[in-house]
């Protein structure tokens, strides 16, 4: 009975053996493959991958500009995020104002209604016509705003007497920046944009709203072509998964890395 106990409940201290992973990781993958079967079964659909073969070319191609789009709209949400969060902490108070209504909108309002609004209103008005230069900018504003918040609940959460420790040793300004702030920063933060990076590939389908050649039009393309809706959609999420799945690993281990016990 005790054997059984330690397989399948976790232990209240320390970490469960590999075997009881193991098997609990299997038992629960059976039941979701099991649901999924089953499902299929019920409506009569059974999968045919092999006409994408024909495709492959479309598809690297669509799996390229997701990189594309995905990598340029992480480094300018960056710097989106951090003037975000400086501007929200600003003496300014049009900076901090504009900064805050700038997080509130965004947060608060869905993703495509931002690309709808952006894309044929303002870029519309600026003369941006690129598809994939509009679709970079409304995902990194979009993003950016996340990413602000990040930044600032990890400098608010810094203690104030490490800040008054730098002073009591003499640190200027720049000197506490570079030694006692941004070190600190970078390991609380570093978990949560890694994170982030996967939400940026996964919110990247919608830009084929606009018509951005990514993975999501191709396979919304291919499937007008072929009419095989299921297998279509079934392998854009195996696509999704190749990109997400390594970026949330990296999440877990740069998360246990930089925990403070470590």
């Amino acid at each position: 009975m005790e054997i059984l106990r330690n397989l399948f409940l976790a232990p209240k201290r320390g970490n469960h053996n590999l075997f009881a992973a193991a098997l609990n990781m299997l038992l629960a993958s059976c039941f979701i493959v099991a649901v999924f079967w089953l499902s299929l079964k019920a409506i009569n659909v059974e999968f045919d991958f092999t006409f994408l073969g024909q495709f492959r070319i479309r598809l690297w191609k669509g799996f390229v500009m997701t990189l594309c789009v995905g990598i340029t709209s992480l480094f300018l949400s960056l710097v989106i995020g951090c003037l975000s969060a400086a501007g929200q902490g600003s003496r300014l108070l049009v900076v901090r104002y504009f900064c805050n209504i700038y997080v509130t909108f965004i947060r608060g309002t869905p993703l495509i209604m931002q690309i709808y609004l952006f894309f044929y209103i303002v870029g519309t008005a600026w003369g941006i016509e690129n598809r994939f230069v509009s679709g970079v900018i409304i995902l990194s504003v979009f993003e950016g705003a996340y990413i602000a918040e990040i930044i600032r609940g990890s400098l608010l959460s810094m203690a104030d007497s490490q800040l008054e420790a730098a002073r009591a040793v003499g640190f200027t300004r720049q000197q506490t920046l570079r030694h006692v702030i941004l070190p600190q920063m970078i390991t609380r933060t570093m978990p949560a944009l890694t994170g982030q990076f996967a939400s940026i590939i996964k919110d990247s389908s919608l830009l084929s709203m606009i018509s951005v050649i990514e993975m999501t039009q191709t396979m919304r393309e291919i499937s007008a072509v072929n009419f095989r809706l299921f297998e279509c959609y079934f392998f854009l999420g195996l696509l999704y998964l190749c990109l997400t799945l390594p970026i949330s690993y990296i999440s877990k281990r740069l998360e246990r890395r930089f925990q403070y016990e470590n």
